[in-house]
């Protein structure tokens, strides 16, 4: 693992150093749970973050990233995502149907199906513009009636229909409750995508993701321990 550069700038130097940190703790949790490091993915979640913070990452080596938004993210990506080798963004925000073809458009991943309309109008996408990104499930492990994603009940269900429309399920994500502790949700995770043959798991964030590698994690969205506290939206402007 390279050591930040004493010549890039203080933000630079601060996001490369972090995101050495970061590698370091997924390879000692794998490590402790008897796992291979590579196992484990990072995704930088860059969503509302300065471009500045984006570019130190990508200077680091980092290359794969979490975006909430379709429009900030076509605007951060589209013009970049031709010219970085080995760039992979994943959408872990909620989608509207009306974005469907613009997220399939620009994402190697999507993260957050989470109900029958939105996987048809993937589908649809994906038929329109002939490209086909990866989807994962998104639960609802906590049954919190404010966040997206499926009940667990639903899940087989919502699997088979994807699967029927021909959209290549790779996994299942979540985010736990806030204030509970995270294990018990990422446990439940674990054993839904079994149950359905599934492999990828995309859990755990910057105050849990060791113990989400714990449970079995293959991804995990790690932002304020690269990059800071998130950088609010701005407010939208009177009209």
């Amino acid at each position: 693992m390279t050591t930040p550069s004493p010549d890039l700038p203080p933000a630079s130097s601060a996001v490369a150093g972090n995101l050495e940190a970061v590698r370091r703790r997924i390879a000692r949790a794998c490590r402790a749970a008897g796992r291979d490091p590579s196992a484990v993915t990072l995704t930088a979640v860059s969503k509302t973050q300065p471009d500045a913070a984006v570019e130190a990452a990508l200077a680091a080596g980092q290359r794969v990233f979490g975006e909430n938004r379709v429009q900030e993210a076509q605007g951060r990506w589209r013009e970049r995502r031709d010219a970085i080798s080995g760039l992979e963004l994943r959408l872990i925000g909620p989608l509207q149907t009306n974005k469907a073809v613009d997220a399939v458009a620009l994402f190697d991943v999507i993260e957050t199906l989470d109900r029958p309309r939105l996987a048809e109008a993937l589908a649809a996408a994906v038929a329109r513009i002939g490209r086909s990104p990866r989807v994962l499930i998104q639960v609802n492990t906590g049954a919190e009636p404010q966040k997206a994603g499926a009940a667990p009940a639903d899940v087989p269900a919502l699997v088979a229909r994807a699967r029927a429309l021909g959209l290549r399920v790779e996994g299942l994500m979540c985010i736990p409750p806030a204030g509970e502790a995270a294990g018990p949700h990422f446990a439940l995770l674990r054993k839904l995508a079994r149950r359905e043959g599934l492999e990828g798991l995309s859990m755990g964030m910057s105050a849990d993701y060791e113990t989400a590698i714990r449970f079995g994690a293959t991804h995990v969205r790690v932002g304020s321990a690269l990059f800071g506290e998130r950088n609010p939206l701005p407010a939208p402007s009177s009209p």
